[in-house]
């Protein structure tokens, strides 16, 4: 699909508007009282210009975050596989030995269910 001339691509990405948006607060700055963009009616760049800095801030801060997570998902998975067969392998150990009385499985911190269900009824 062809390009249309002279049509603005706005990013989508946070950290790029975030951007484009100070290059826009500076350029207004610069151009001080002549600047074409005093003319918005519904916005102004006087306030929201000064967010952008702690706007930026706060976004490379969650950035930052969000890598910290993901390590620490990483680390937490290396474990949780071998984890998860330990627990298996221990309550069907336990079940062995307990197989009389296997409500002791929760004394391990295992849920026990020793309801039976109701029999299956044929289907008409």
């Amino acid at each position: 699909m062809p390009v249309k001339r002279g049509s603005v691509a706005i990013k989508r990405s946070p950290e790029q508007l975030i951007k484009l948006g100070g290059g826009i607060f500076t350029k207004h700055q610069a151009d001080g009282p002549a600047s074409p963009l005093k003319a918005l009616v519904d916005n102004n760049w006087e306030v929201t210009g000064p967010k952008i800095a702690g706007c930026l801030e706060n976004h490379q801060k969650a950035e930052a975050l969000k890598k910290q997570m993901e390590l620490a998902y990483q680390e937490r998975d290396k474990v949780l596989g071998e984890l998860e067969e330990i627990v298996r392998n221990s309550a069907a150990l336990l079940k062995s030995i307990y197989r009389k009385t296997p409500k002791k499985l929760g004394d391990w911190g295992f849920e026990v269910n020793d309801t039976t269900g109701a029999p299956k009824t044929p289907a008409p």
